[in-house]
């Protein structure tokens, strides 16, 4: 059956047909011209597998838009990249990019299909920007989602809850130790959780029973709480098998308690559940860097950091990995070096705590990254112990370079007296950034705004971010960062058109991290900070905003979807090295849709810099 329909006025059948394209995007967004025009110039197909062959296996491009029905995409090879349903579309990167059609469609469920030719495609793209926008940011999202895919996806990728294969197995703390060696024995565990109350505060394991148990003669009638790891490490089932495979290695742990995200138990992740997945991966030189047993050890595993990252980053989805892994692999190299600090010079004498800023701190490092670390210490210490430290310091950041993570220009290390300090020295500098917000001052906020502990005392680290969240909570010094947010521009000059730099080979180039990246890392800093949030990762600070009013979810939407564009062209950049500058990209290189994206990309990120300013600016929020 094919209906065409071309009248002016709209029949009783297309005002149907135009009450369902309405209710879809991008057209529930647009005039409803737009929709009359659309349903005006469409193909309505009722298709099957008979004639699927008539109307789908073309080289003519088309836009397609499900009605009803299912059907497979799938690629050239016969793998299938996505099921459809009503309201999704197919056929628009071949509209857009004019490339051969790579794709074909299956019908596995009977249903009809409108279609429109690529005359009236250009037109509505060409009349209503949003229509446009919608459709190239939909391919830059199947863009970012398959360029880095492959059949034999990076098992690390992998989220924490496609490994899980067991319920929680819980018991009260009150328990008998027998009690809970029967039930582990009962469901065939090598580990348990102990809850109060439906929240985690222990787990035992085998090792715990021969351990705590047998070896010292405990009486197996005590309370199970008596033997527990109390206050266990844990990680969430949407996290990555990589964040949790690293945290193994860290501390050294072969059980995982994984919860949701109301901290509710759902199961264990095993030491055993991993090696059943692990193959050759670049996560596997994180466990060797926890074990060196010297520097020069250490030296060599670092070396092969950028070939084992060329070679990782064409078999991942998720962009975002890869900073992940750089900024895990220099977490790991600083630990054992403070760890093999201590076995030549002692233990330390007293609490410590190893932070880090920056991208490192976001676990957003590239290749070009350099130091960006600091020593958090306990007040009035005697001048051995800071001489003690301040050899620590020297030590790592020296040992660092030597690993090939750059000194820090501006001299943001632990080797520095002024990145060495007690937790109230520390404090004092971020009230006086905070209360008198000059231009350097907004720049060291930028940097040491983002922290993250990497190794030493918990709880020095947590009592120092309590404090400096109760001093943060400044309406000026909000207004302050969302001013100085607002003076770094992006680089669309007059008609929209892209402003370019030279370098000294009069290459023209533009600088993403600058002009790009940093600007979407200091409005989501902004953001994060008025919300309380306390992450230092840009995707994850996003993430969480979702649940707070401050920005509605589409602008969240647009900042995720620019930060992993222009993330994504970044790391290309720096693996392919192409004699430009570190972090920058020649457009022309580019091909017209990704110059399209690019646009878009620096245009949404224009306009959260403003809003953002106006927001914050007239104490709006």
């Amino acid at each position: 059956m094919c209906i065409l329909f071309k009248s002016t006025a709209m029949s009783v059948e297309q005002q149907e047909v135009a009450q369902f394209v309405c209710m879809q995007a991008p057209f529930s967004m647009l005039h409803d011209s737009a929709c009359e025009y659309f349903v005006s110039h469409i193909d309505s197909v009722y298709l099957t597998r008979e004639n699927q062959a008539q109307w789908l296996q073309t080289q003519t491009p088309k836009l397609f838009l499900i009605r009803s029905g299912l059907y497979d995409l799938v690629d050239a090879k016969g793998d299938v990249v996505k099921r459809l349903a009503q309201g999704d579309y197919f056929g628009y990167p071949s509209l857009l990019t004019g490339e051969a059609i790579q794709n074909r469609l299956q019908v596995q469920k009977e249903g009809i299909v409108y279609m429109l030719a690529q005359t009236h495609f250009d037109f509505l793209r060409h009349q209503y920007k949003p229509f446009e926008q919608y459709f190239v940011r939909a391919h830059a999202n199947r863009l970012l989602s398959s360029h880095y895919k492959s059949k034999n996806d990076s098992w690390s990728e992998r989220r924490i809850s496609e490994l899980m294969t067991r319920t929680a197995i819980t018991l009260a703390p009150d328990a008998s130790i027998r009690q809970t060696a029967k039930k582990m024995k009962k469901h065939g565990v090598s580990s348990i959780m102990i809850t109060e109350h439906a929240i985690l505060v222990g787990v035992v394991t085998d090792r715990d029973l021969r351990n705590r148990v047998l070896a010292d003669e405990v009486d197996p009638q005590d309370a199970v709480s008596s033997i527990m790891s109390a206050k266990p490490k844990f990680i969430f089932e949407n996290n990555r098998v990589f964040s949790a495979l690293h945290l193994m290695l860290k501390y050294n742990i072969h059980h995982l308690p994984v919860l949701d995200e109301n901290h509710k138990p759902l199961g264990m992740l095993t030491s055993t559940d991993l090696l059943r997945q692990q193959k050759s991966d670049p996560v596997q030189l994180i466990g060797r860097i926890y074990k060196a047993h010297s520097i020069a050890d250490l030296k060599r595993y670092a070396g092969e950091i950028p070939e084992l990252l060329r070679s990782f980053s064409y078999n991942i989805e998720d962009i975002s990995l890869i900073g992940k892994l750089l900024s895990g692999l220099t977490d790991a190299l600083t630990s054992r070096l403070i760890h093999l600090f201590q076995e030549e010079n002692g233990a330390a004498p007293t609490s410590f705590c190893f932070i880090c800023f920056g991208s490192q701190a976001r676990e957003e490092q590239t290749l070009h990254s350099d130091q960006d670390n600091g020593l958090l210490l306990p007040d009035d210490l005697s001048e051995q112990h800071q001489a003690y430290f301040k050899h620590m310091g020297e030590f790592v950041c020296e040992q660092l370079v030597e690993c090939g993570i750059r000194r820090c220009p501006g001299n943001i290390m632990a080797s520095s007296d002024e990145c060495r300090m007690s937790v109230s020295q520390w404090c004092e500098r971020f009230f006086k950034w905070i209360k008198s917000p000059t231009p350097n001052a907004m720049l060291n906020c930028k940097i040491f705004f983002d922290l993250r502990f990497i190794e030493g005392s918990n709880a020095l680290y947590s009592g120092f971010c309590e404090q400096l969240n109760r001093i943060s909570r400044d309406e000026l010094f909000y207004a302050a960062m969302a001013t100085d947010i607002r003076a770094s521009s992006v680089p669309i000059g007059l008609f929209n058109k892209l402003k370019t730099q030279k370098n000294d080979n009069n290459h023209k180039y533009i600088d993403l991290k600058k002009r790009g990246v940093v600007i979407i890392n200091d409005i989501v800093r902004l953001y994060a900070l008025k919300a309380g949030i306390k992450r230092a990762n840009t995707q994850e600070r996003l993430d969480a905003l979702l649940k707070h009013s401050l920005l509605n979810k589409d602008d969240i939407y647009n900042l995720k979807d620019c930060w992993r564009f222009l993330t994504q062209l970044r790391f290309s950049t720096q693996i392919n090295e192409e004699g430009l500058p570190s972090n920058c990209i020649n457009p022309d290189k580019l091909s017209s849709l990704e110059r399209h994206q690019l646009k878009e990309a620096f245009y949404l990120v224009k306009q959260a810099q403003q809003a953002a300013a106006f927001k914050f600016a007239r104490g709006s929020l």
